[in-house]
């Protein structure tokens, strides 16, 4: 049955049981009884979801410590900054970015020439999280049981018994870094997808769950593609952040310069641990995201695409494929990372706009034309929220 919401006029389907009886309008959450059949417009398509089963992002309570909690991730944020800064020369953008990753439970692939100090930085971000860290240098030759694990035969000198005995493999952390990822080959690439994904893998026909807070940095190498493998789209949809790592500023690298040639040591001490970081995590879901905030997600995503009629002309034009439906999600997720990393329980259109860049970029693919006119991605979600409005 379709009705109208009598104080906003937005339009919903309900069960024929739900009459005489109260809802909650999913558009301005205003409360009201439904009449009859008869009494109701018709609208609405028939695919909406029933308002009865939605709760509307933006009505969700806070109690007074999940509030304090928020704060005490504000300041956190802030002595999580000062200590990689004791490590760590620029790159607020990339900083920020990860950590926006971190709690909002994603994956990042950061882009980037050898020698920007990737590998450092997420090494003191682990240390100032009290995290475990592990790095994979992926090669040619590495092959899924090197990420994974193994199992071996171990005899017991005492009786003579043989049994198998699993070996973790460096996926068994918290934090681990796949460095040149596009340097092996899919199979082994494609060891980590189930990682990602379901957070945990399977290994002799036994699945293994991983240590929660579970997070992976891969890293590419953008220059030298003589020899590699390209990442399916199926795995790079699984990252919610391409974060592209620049050269630093002229006084960023003598100031790196000062302090990788002179003995200096950074003490880096932890400021959250595993405990807080997973209560966090969780918080950061239950941060309230407007009704307006989710449509323009919607109408960002959706008009990425060249076969939506409502397309802009320009992608129609220059776009072989769109965004996802994975795309809504990472970016309402980073939203609500970035308002509770602020001290906010409401995120804002800004926080969506502010990421659209690391979210989409990965997930939008321009074809012959734009490249022939010097179009590439990044021009394109710009011209979408141009667009948009």
């Amino acid at each position: 049955m379709k009705i109208t919401c009598e104080k906003c006029d937005k339009e919903m389907n309900i069960g024929e049981d739900k009459v005489g009886k109260k809802i909650k309008c999913k558009g301005c959450s205003h409360v009201f009884t439904i009449q009859s059949p008869d009494d109701t417009d018709s609208k609405m398509k028939e695919s909406d979801v029933a308002v009865t089963d939605f709760i509307a992002p933006d009505t969700i309570e806070w109690t007074q410590d999940e509030i304090d909690k928020i704060e005490h991730l504000r300041d956190a944020i802030k002595r999580i900054d000062e200590q990689v800064r004791k490590a760590v020369v620029g790159q607020e953008d990339v900083v920020k970015l990860l950590m926006i990753s971190l709690f909002a439970q994603g994956h990042s692939l950061l882009m980037g020439v050898p020698g920007l100090g990737k590998t450092l930085l997420v090494r003191t971000i682990a240390s100032s999280l009290s995290l475990n860290f592990k790095r994979v240098q992926f090669t040619p030759d590495l092959m899924p049981s090197d990420i994974t694990g193994t199992e071996v035969i171990e005899e017991n000198k005492s009786t003579g018994d043989r049994q198998f005995r699993f070996l973790e493999g460096p996926i068994f952390t918290n934090i681990l870094l796949a460095d040149e990822i596009n340097r092996t080959p899919p199979k082994t690439q494609a060891s980590l997808l189930e990682a990602m994904e379901e957070k945990q893998v399977t290994v002799g026909g036994e699945r293994r769950p991983l240590d929660p807070p579970f997070f992976v940095l891969a890293t590419q190498n953008p220059i030298e593609q003589e020899g590699t493998y390209s990442l399916p789209e199926a795995q790079l949809d699984r990252f919610m952040f391409l974060i592209r790592v620049s050269y630093p500023q002229e006084e960023e690298e003598r100031l790196i310069l000062s302090m990788t040639t002179s003995g200096y040591k950074p003490d880096i001490k932890p400021v959250l641990d595993k405990k807080e970081i997973l209560e966090l995590q969780k918080l950061v879901r239950k941060v309230n995201v407007p009704y307006d905030v989710v449509t323009f997600v919607i109408k960002l995503v959706r008009n990425s695409r060249c076969s939506e009629k409502d397309a802009p002309d320009f992608v129609k034009q220059y776009v072989s494929w769109g965004a996802g439906p994975r795309a809504c999600q990472n970016l309402v997720f980073s939203a609500k990372a970035i308002a509770a990393m602020d001290g906010r329980h409401k995120v804002k259109l800004e926080d969506v706009k502010q990421v659209a860049h690391s979210v989409m970029g990965h997930r939008i693919s321009v074809n012959f034309s734009a490249e022939a006119e010097g179009i590439d991605t990044h021009k394109i979600i710009d011209m979408l929220l141009d667009h948009i409005g």
